[in-house]
């Protein structure tokens, strides 16, 4: 018999102990592969490459308001083709069913979104009633809203002047997305009649919480991004030009540090994985006191018990490992292909799983391993 195959029968002599190891490593690291994904995504530098369309916020957060006069400016730089205004509405349907509404300018909205596809005469209607909101199709789908439809929504952010926060909107466009991606984003997405939100807002009138900024060239758009933040640095209006991706995962931070709760949980997953092997190989161990010292008696070297026993906790971690990784790479795919939100289980996921199976092995290895190493002949044949 070959070591790798000494390995593998030591390995696989309780099965049914060392199944349900594998499939609580297998589960720790598809949670591992999951989790970091979602750190490569939210830690991962602007790529300003090929992007074609920038957004322009708040430098603190974009919840605080931008002023509207700063359209011209903006409009201004070279490279910029069209800017649109955006104000953050927060929209609640029904019974607080959440919807991603967003008050903006009909127009400005239709030159800056080439993703959306709206007849003309839809387009032309949203501009003229000032109550006027459109919904994507999906959205519109789930509520079964028809054009016409009266909708309330309900705001968790903009209040009326007379402090109330229903509002209601004439439904006269349904618009979809030119491609499947897009399409997906038409879930829970509206848009209202900004004249009319800015008009009737408690808040007073001429803020937004972002401008979208379409552009002549996509090789211009780090250069757009450095230009309009050094025009409006050490003002009181500072900005802060980002890539619609970087925007995205903003937003999302905004609800809670994303990266410090994944740390945590992943902190405890490998906590409890740790305590779970160790204590499996100190198990097999323990059972294989006698025949560690019969291998000694044989003429196996200490330094070999060792090896072996090192061996087994990293096939144990490499192979749990290896699926977990594998199932949360397809994982990923699936996810980033019917969902708009993207999860790139990537090179990056799997070099720090390996790291992590590496640290693994030799933690839950080590100690079983210097046990065996230690063991003397007489005092193990006597069971001492």
């Amino acid at each position: 018999m070959t070591r790798t195959g000494f390995v593998f029968a030591n390995l696989f002599r309780r099965k049914g102990r060392t199944i349900l190891t594998l499939l609580s490593v297998t589960t720790a690291f598809l949670l591992f592969g999951l989790l970091q994904a979602v750190n490569v995504l939210f830690d991962r530098p602007a790529d300003f490459v090929g992007i074609t369309r920038l957004i322009t916020q708040a430098r603190v957060s974009m919840v605080q308001p931008l002023p509207i006069r700063l359209l011209p400016q903006i409009e201004a730089v070279p490279g910029v083709q069209r800017v649109a205004w955006v104000l953050w509405f927060g929209g609640k349907i029904g019974d607080n069913a959440p919807v991603f509404a967003l008050a903006a300018d009909p127009l400005r909205l239709r030159d800056v979104s080439p993703q959306w596809v709206m007849p003309d005469a839809q387009w032309q209607a949203f501009a003229r009633n000032r109550t006027g909101m459109i919904a994507g199709r999906l959205v519109a789908e789930q509520y079964g809203w028809k054009i016409g439809d009266r909708i309330p929504i309900k705001s968790s952010i903009v209040p009326q002047h007379n402090g109330s926060r229903d509002w209601a909107f004439d439904l006269v466009g349904i618009f979809d997305g030119k491609d499947a991606q897009a399409r997906k984003a038409t879930q829970q997405r509206v848009y209202l009649n900004y004249a009319y939100v800015d008009e009737a807002s408690a808040f007073g009138s001429g803020n937004v919480n972002f401008f979208v900024l379409s552009l002549k060239d996509a090789a211009l758009s780090e250069q757009v991004a450095r230009t309009i933040d050094a025009m409006f640095e050490n003002s009181p209006d500072e900005t802060k030009t980002q890539t619609e991706q970087d925007f995205t995962v903003a937003f999302i931070r905004q609800v809670a540090d994303i990266g410090l709760i994944v740390r945590w949980i992943m902190f405890a997953v490998f906590f409890t994985l740790l305590l779970v092997v160790g204590n499996t190989m100190a198990q097999s161990v323990r059972e294989r006191v006698p025949e560690l010292a019969v291998m000694k008696t044989l003429g196996f070297s200490d330094g070999s018990v060792l090896g072996f026993v090192l061996a087994e906790a990293t096939a144990l971690c490499v192979i749990g490992g290896a699926i977990g990784l594998a199932l949360a790479t397809a994982i990923g795919v699936a996810v980033s292909q019917l969902s708009s939100f993207p999860l790139p289980v990537n090179y990056r996921v799997w070099i720090a799983g390996a790291v992590a199976i590496a640290l693994l092995s030799l933690a839950t290895g080590l100690l079983p391993a210097l046990r065996a190493r230690r063991l003397t002949i007489v005092d193990a044949l006597a069971g001492r």
